[in-house]
């Protein structure tokens, strides 16, 4: 686990075939479980054999889930405040945009920030947002396309 710019990276330790397949089984009866059901509970088998059960919020179980996907495929994680703000180069970085394109959205109105003295901060809620609409329009754009070559006639 290290600390990287106020976030922390953790990434999952070395795991063998078996626990990474532990991991994948895990994460499917969390995801299973909650899609089917309200679950709110695990039940633990400890060392000594014990079942105890723990109530856990469904919003936890599936954070846990998400979690439990990564290791299994051996990605890092990284944990970030909720009331973070990024440079325009950390939100580039995020966004996997160059930081001019940051500040264009930035100028266009598209990108929330404020201003800390010369610079631009970026609340983390305004970066989840806008890569949310990015994403939206990207996908729009893509069935536009796929629409266009259908009426075109280019099966592919």
């Amino acid at each position: 686990m290290r600390t990287v710019d106020r976030f922390r990276e953790v990434t999952p330790p070395p795991m063998t075939e078996r626990e990474v397949e532990m991991a994948r089984v895990a994460q499917r009866c969390i995801m299973e479980a909650l899609d089917h059901s309200r679950a709110a509970a695990i039940t633990l088998t400890t060392d000594k054999g014990d079942h105890p059960s723990v109530d856990v919020p469904p919003a936890a179980l599936k954070l846990i889930g998400q979690l439990l996907g990564a290791m299994s495929e051996g990605r890092s994680i990284l944990l970030s405040p909720a009331n973070r703000e990024f440079t325009t180069v950390e939100a580039a970085h995020f966004l996997n945009v160059s930081r001019p394109f940051v500040i264009k959205e930035i100028e266009a109105g598209r990108l929330g920030h404020r201003m800390v003295g010369t610079h631009r901060r970026i609340a983390f809620d305004d970066l989840i947002a806008y890569r949310k609409e990015m994403r939206g329009r990207q996908t729009a754009a893509l069935e536009r396309m796929a629409d266009n070559a259908r009426d075109l006639g280019l099966d592919y």
